[in-house]
């Protein structure tokens, strides 16, 4: 693991500190490792819908096709009921 030293004003520090506190991490480290997964996973999301965003699709989107989609989705939601 590597090491990073971080300035920050004391307003910002103190907000790190509450945020460790009430949110139950146990060292800053911790929260800015959340803070930076959660970046990159929100990034890694905007690339992908972008990229669908360009994608050509085979079937008409039609109030038809979302109604499969729906009944797909209920139909997963079922057998994981189910199980």
């Amino acid at each position: 693991m590597v090491t990073m030293n971080v300035s920050l004003p004391d307003s910002l520090k103190q907000f790190v500190d509450e945020q460790v506190s009430e949110r139950g991490f146990g060292t800053t480290s911790e929260y800015v490792r959340e803070l930076i997964r959660y970046d990159r996973d929100r990034s890694l999301l905007r690339e992908r819908i972008l990229a669908s965003a360009d994608a050509e699709f085979s079937e008409h989107m039609d109030g038809a096709y979302f109604e499969r989609l729906r009944g797909a989705i209920r139909a997963t939601g079922d057998d994981a009921a189910a199980q």
